[in-house]
């Protein structure tokens, strides 16, 4: 089974970093939320392995 296309690494690269902008700014602005923290880490972590499949 081929891995992720290029363009869809891409889209979950954008999204993975635009993530941490809200969740930085919304931490900034009414203070830390543990889940969405980890709602970032989890979608960083999928990121990370759509980037490995694909060098796979």
């Amino acid at each position: 089974m081929p891995g992720p296309t290029p363009g869809s690494t891409k889209t979950m690269g954008a999204l993975t970093i635009g993530g941490l902008v809200v969740v930085t700014a919304y931490t900034v602005a009414l203070g830390s939320n543990g889940w969405l923290w980890f709602g970032w880490v989890v979608l960083g972590l999928i990121t990370l392995g759509m980037i490995a499949t694909r060098n796979a």
